[in-house]
């Protein structure tokens, strides 16, 4: 059985502060998300955004009872915006856990995911021996983010991607935290 978690840290970068949503992320996490150059590299976000369904997705990562942590990357302590992408680590079982997170696409490119999942994987708040993370197959710049940060390439599927309605090739990657 998984065990809930219920505290989640605040970690600080050279440039971001990921810290646990708040209610005041609403707006940039509706206008971030429902972007389709993001929705659309996403398993999970519908595009359009339907109403509600950012109010919704705060909730849930506020929910004691959650199985996953999502950070906020915050760069409004460096002059940047306070929402600029979420990450999160959804926990499996056997101390198993699974990495995903999206970026607003004005900060693509410029290694502030690098810095997000490199701080994670240093702190590995969760205690995981093994994290796996997915791909689409045409976003070659996660997937380099992921190899660089030890991931191994562990082979090929499909994932249905609920913004495009389809299934789409995906990579999937494994890294031994122990």
């Amino acid at each position: 059985m998984i065990e809930p978690i219920r505290v989640q840290s605040t970690f600080c970068t050279k440039r971001l502060i990921l810290r646990p949503t708040r209610k005041s992320d609403l707006g940039l996490i509706g206008l971030y998300a429902g972007d389709i150059r993001v929705s659309g590299h996403t398993r999970s976000i519908p595009h359009p955004l339907p109403p509600g369904a950012a109010e919704a997705f705060i909730e849930q990562t506020q929910n004691p009872a959650r199985i996953e942590d999502v950070w906020v990357l915050d760069g409004s302590d460096f002059g940047l915006d306070e929402v600029l992408g979420v990450i999160g680590l959804k926990r499996l079982d056997r101390r198993q856990g699974e990495l995903g997170y999206w970026l607003a696409p004005a900060y693509w490119g410029v290694g502030l995911a690098r810095e997000a999942v490199g701080t994670l994987i240093g702190a590995n708040p969760q205690a995981s021996t093994t994290l796996f993370a997915e791909v689409f197959q045409e976003n070659a710049r996660s997937a380099k983010l992921l190899t660089d940060m030890g991931f191994s390439y562990l082979g090929e599927a499909e994932s249905y991607c609920v913004a495009r309605q389809t299934t789409v090739a995906s990579w999937t990657y494994l890294r031994k935290m122990t």
